[in-house]
Formats: structure tokens, sequence, C-alpha cells
């Protein structure tokens, strides 16, 4: 489920969007899919795309990197790089990241920041996605479509698990 304004659109400013979705699974489980490497390659990819993790310090101050890589020739032109700083990690709550691509093109630079939230609600967990910052060259609608691509592979890889 995304957040929405009054007219029911994905809410989003000029540089950056949220979603949300409940996950039938509790807090702990889902906040652990986001720092387990083999997990994280499993569901973050959204449709289309196959990933790798390079490198993940689950702890505060510790650092990730990420790669993207085109399924289909669709996508082909859409591959990336990317890797952060974890911000804030409280176990089973919230997660807060940096991320950023690895590259040299002007219009993909610059730094986001992506606040997860944790919520334990009836039938599992809220969960919530604020991305900030999204560089120039992806449409912030772009980044909404993928996250709710890859919280329905989350949801798919966690719950009943």
């Amino acid at each position: 489920m995304t957040t929405s304004d009054n007219n029911g659109e994905p809410t989003t400013d000029k540089r950056s969007m949220t979603v949300s979705r409940v996950i039938d699974a509790p807090p702990e489980r889902v906040y652990e899919a986001f720092l387990d490497p083999e997990k994280l390659a499993q569901w973050l990819p959204p449709t289309g795309f196959s990933a790798e993790v390079h490198h993940l310090e689950p702890e505060e101050g510790g650092t990730f990197r990420a790669s993207f890589t085109a399924e289909t020739e669709e996508f082909a032109g859409y591959g990336s790089t990317f890797g952060g700083t974890y911000r804030e990690l409280e176990p089973g709550e919230r997660i807060v990241y940096t991320e950023s691509f690895d590259t040299d093109e002007p219009s993909m630079a610059g730094e986001m920041t992506v606040t997860v939230v944790f919520e334990a609600v009836l039938g599992g967990t809220e969960i919530t996605v604020r991305q900030a910052g999204i560089p120039e060259a992806v449409p912030p609608e772009d980044a909404n479509e993928g996250w709710i691509d890859s919280l329905e592979n989350l949801a798919g890889l966690v719950e009943g698990a």
C-alpha cells in the first residue's frame, strides 16, 4: 500500500517518496531481512533485476555496497551499483541509511537518505519507507514503484517463514 494524499495519489515531494505496506510477519523478522545480505539480495531488486550484495556491515556507521543487474532487454540500461552508510539501527523498529550510486553521471549524483520504520500492527508489521534526495535522473514515481515491487518481494520472503 502506498502512502497517499487526499486524492489517492502517492505522496512525493520533488525529490522524495514514501511507501508503506503491512506484511504478515513480526517486526523483528522484517527488520532482519534488511540486514542479512542473502535475504536482501533476494527481495530488494525489483522485477526484471537481480542483486548482488558485495559488502554489508549491519552496525551504526557500518557500510554496504550492492549491485542490480538487469535480467531482461527491457531494463538493460538500468543496472546500477550503489552503497551507503547505516546511520541508525533500532532492532525491529527503525533503520536509517544513506545511499548513493557509483556513477560519473551528474544527474545520478548525490546522497539519498532512506528511513525505514517497522510498526507492529494487527496482521503483522506496517513497514514505511521514505527515500529523500532522489537523483534528478530518477523520477520519484519510478522509485515509488520500485519500492512497492521490492516490498512485495519482501512479503513473499518473510511471510510464513
